[in-house]
C-alpha cells in the first residue's frame, strides 16, 4: 500500500499539465474520442478511418475516463498512470515473495523511480497497461509454484489468474503478451529442470479463460469488418516485426536506453548475481558457475553472510534474468523499435537491483567502500559530460533544455558526493539516489513542457478552433496531427497525406470526407465554405502561391501554421501575421 500510495502521488500530480504529446498520445485520445462520440466499442476509428493497429481495451479504458472526468489531457493519461501504480505494487510483492519485505519495498521504489518507467506513466500509450498485464501474468506463474526438495506443487487458481492477465494483456497490444509471457515462463522451467510441470497446468481452465477475455471481440471485430483479422495479424503483427518499416534503429538501441532509463539502480543489478550462498537446481545456465555457492574462505575473506539468501534464490535470480533476457532480444530483433517497447523488462531489473544492494549491505565495510567509490566515479563523469554536452551545444531543442541538463548534472554530482562519504551506510545512499531521481524527473517533467510548442499543438487548436465551430471545415497539408480532433472536436480532412491510417482505411472508408488530393484542396478553398488548413512552415511559400483567395495566416505554434482562406484582421495584431509567425 505504502508503494502504490508513492506511486499514484508521483504519477497523478501534474498529469494533465502537459499538452497531447504528437503523434503517439494525439492518436490514443481521438480514438478514444470518436468511440465515446460514435457509441461504437466495437470497431476503433482514428480521424474517423477504422484503425487496427492496436486491440480495444486502452481505447475502452480511456473512453470511460473521459466519460468521467471530461476530454482532457488528465483523463487520456490516467489509464497509463493507474497501470504503472499496479506495476510498482506487485514488483513490490514478488520481490518480497523472492528475497524478503526489505527487497519488496526497495524493488517498488527502484521501479517507480526509474526515470524511463516515470516518463511513461505519464504518456498516453497501450505500453504501461501491456507491461503491468505480463508483470501480472509473470507474477501469478511464479507465485503457483511452491516446491521443495522432492516435490513441486502448484497453485491451480494463481494459474488461471496469468490466463487472465495474458488475455487482457492480448487485448492491450495483441498476442505479443502471450508470446513474451510463455516464452519466458516455458524457458524458465526448461532451464531448472522441471518441464514435468507443463503436464500439470491446467490447459483447458487457462485456455478456456484466456479465449473468454480474447475472442469475443476479436470475432465481432471481424464479422463487421472483413479482411480485420489479415490486416492484423499479418501486416500488423509478423510485416511490421519482420520488416524496417519505422522507427528503424540497430540491435544496440535497447542497451543505453535501458541503462539511462534505469539509472541509477542498474549499477547495482551485476551484484544481484555475484557468487553466493546460493541453492542450484539447475544442469545449464550461463550464469551457473557465477551463482554457485563459493569456498567458506571466500564468504568469510568478502565479508558474505552465509545465511543471507533463501534456499531458492537461484531458482528466482534465473526467472528474473530470463525474464528480463526475453523481452530484451525480442524487441532488439527487428529494426523497427521505440523507447517504450523495453517497459515489460524493468520489474526484474527493479527487483535486481534491490536484491543487489541488500547484498552489498552485507559486505564488510572495506570491501563495500571501493563499490561506491566506482558508482562516485560513474556519476561524476555523466554530470561532467552533460554540463560540458549542454554548454557546447547551444542550438534548436538543446538550447531550450540546457537549464534542466544542468539540474540532472547537480543531482548526478550530489548522488557521487553522497556515495563518497556515506558508503558505509547503504541505506543513506538509497535514500539521496531516490531524492536525486526526484529531482531528475522533476527536470525531466519541466523540459517535457518546454519541449511540448514543437511536438503538441494545444495552443494551435485554442486558436483554430472558434473558426471550426463556426462551421469552417478543418484540413491538414501533407501530414496529420493526430490531437487537432481531439481539441476541436471535428475531423480533420487530410491532403497529400501518406502515412499510417492508409494501409487499411482508404480502402474500405470514405476517401471524400477524410482524404483530399491538391486539386480538391484548391476547389475546396476557393468554395463559398471556410476553410482553416494546418500546414508545415516550409510549405508556407508554396501553397501562398498556389491557392486563391491568398491565405491569411491565423495562428502557429512550433512547425506548424494555420491557414485561413478569408480576409481577416487577426484580433490584437491590426490585420498583421500573428505574434511568431511570419508571413507566407
Amino acid at each position: 500500500m505504502m508503494l502504490a500510495g508513492l506511486a499514484l502521488v508521483l504519477f497523478l500530480v501534474g498529469l494533465g499539465r502537459p499538452p497531447l504529446w504528437e503523434p503517439d498520445e494525439g492518436r490514443y485520445a481521438e480514438i478514444a474520442r470518436e468511440m465515446v462520440t460514435s457509441h461504437d466499442y466495437i470497431t476503433p476509428h482514428n480521424n474517423f478511418v477504422r484503425y487496427f493497429e492496436k486491440p480495444p481495451l486502452v481505447y475502452w479504458l480511456t473512453a470511460a475516463s473521459l466519460k468521467f472526468f471530461g476530454p482532457d489531457e488528465f483523463a487520456v493519461r490516467l489509464q497509463a498512470a493507474i497501470a504503472s501504480v499496479g506495476q510498482v505494487a506487485i514488483t513490490g510483492a514478488l520481490g518480497e515473495k523472492m528475497f524478503g519485505p526489505t527487497t519488496g519495498v526497495i524493488a517498488g521504489l527502484v521501479l517507480a523511480l526509474s526515470p524511463l518507467f516515470f516518463a511513461f506513466a505519464r504518456f498516453a500509450t497501450p505500453d504501461p497497461a501491456l507491461a503491468f498485464f505480463i508483470t501480472a501474468a509473470l507474477a501469478c506463474f511464479y507465485s503457483s509454484f511452491r516446491w521443495s526438495d522432492r516435490s513441486i506443487d502448484i497453485g491451480t487458481n494463481w494459474m488461471v489468474g496469468a490466463a487472465a492477465m495474458l488475455g487482457l494483456g492480448t487485448l492491450t497490444k495483441g498476442p505479443v503478451a502471450l508470446l513474451l509471457a510463455g516464452t519466458i515462463a516455458i524457458l524458465w522451467l526448461l532451464q531448472q529442470g522441471w518441464q514435468q510441470v507443463l503436464f500439470r497446468v491446467p490447459w483447458l481452465r487457462c485456455g478456456g479463460v484466456y479465449l473468454g477475455f480474447t475472442l469475443p471481440w476479436f470475432i465481432a471485430v471481424a464479422q463487421r469488418n472483413p479482411g480485420f483479422l489479415t490486416f492484423f495479424i499479418i501486416h500488423e503483427h509478423f510485416q511490421r516485426y519482420l520488416e524496417s518499416t519505422e522507427h528503424s534503429w540497430g540491435p544496440w538501441f535497447y542497451i543505453p536506453i535501458t541503462i539511462a532509463g534505469t539509472w541509477p539502480w542498474v549499477y547495482f543489478v551485476p551484484f544481484a548475481l555475484l557468487p553466493g550462498p546460493i541453492k542450484r537446481t539447475s544442469s545449464w545456465w550461463p550464469f551457473r558457475r557465477n551463482l554457485k555457492r563459493p569456498p567458506e574462505s571466500y564468504v568469510e575473506a568478502h565479508g558474505l553472510n552465509a545465511d543471507s539468501d533463501g534456499e531458492h534464490t537461484g531458482a528466482a535470480l534465473d526467472f528474473l534474468v530470463t525474464w528480463f533476457a526475453v523481452v530484451f532480444i525480442f524487441f532488439s530483433i527487428p529494426r523497427s523499435k521505440l523507447g517504450e517497447y523495453i517497459l515489460p523488462a524493468l520489474p526484474p531489473i527493479g527487483i535486481l537491483a534491490a536484491h543487489g544492494l541488500m547484498r552489498i549491505e552485507k559486505l564488510a565495510t572495506p570491501t563495500r567502500r571501493p563499490v561506491f567509490l566506482l558508482f562516485a566515479a560513474i556519476n561524476l563523469a555523466a554530470a561532467t559530460a552533460i554540463v560540458v554536452f549542454s554548454t557546447v551545444v547551444s542550438f534548436g531543442s538543446f538550447s531550450i533544455l540546457s537549464g534542466d541538463a544542468r539540474v540532472v548534472a547537480a543531482a548526478l554530482f550530489a548522488v557521487a558526493i553522497t556515495s563518497v562519504l556515506f558508503a558505509g551506510c547503504v541505506t543513506t545512499i538509497i535514500t539521496a539516489l531516490a531524492m536525486s531521481v526526484i529531482v531528475e524527473i522533476g527536470a525531466a517533467t519541466n523540459a517535457r513542457e518546454r519541449l511540448a510548442p514543437l511536438v503538441s499543438y494545444r495552443g494551435l487548436a485554442r486558436i483554430i478552433a472558434p473558426y471550426i465551430h463556426r462551421g469552417c471545415k478543418l484540413m491538414s497539408y501533407g501530414h496529420f496531427e493526430q490531437a487537432l480532433p481531439f481539441y476541436t472536436g471535428e475531423p480533420e480532412i487530410l491532403v497529400n497525406y501518406r502515412g499510417e491510417l492508409q494501409p487499411f482505411g482508404p480502402r474500405v472508408d470514405s476517401k471524400d470526407s477524410v482524404f483530399a488530393s491538391l486539386r480538391q484542396l484548391e476547389k475546396t478553398w476557393a468554395g463559398d465554405q471556410c476553410v482553416i488548413l494546418v500546414v508545415n512552415g516550409l510549405n508556407l511559400p508554396t501553397l501562398a502561391n498556389l491557392l486563391s483567395p491568398k491565405p491569411t495566416l491565423v495562428g502557429c505554434e512550433g512547425k506548424k501554421a494555420a491557414l485561413y482562406n478569408r480576409q481577416v484582421r487577426v484580433s490584437g495584431q491590426d490585420g498583421r501575421a500573428p505574434k511568431g509567425c511570419k508571413t507566407p
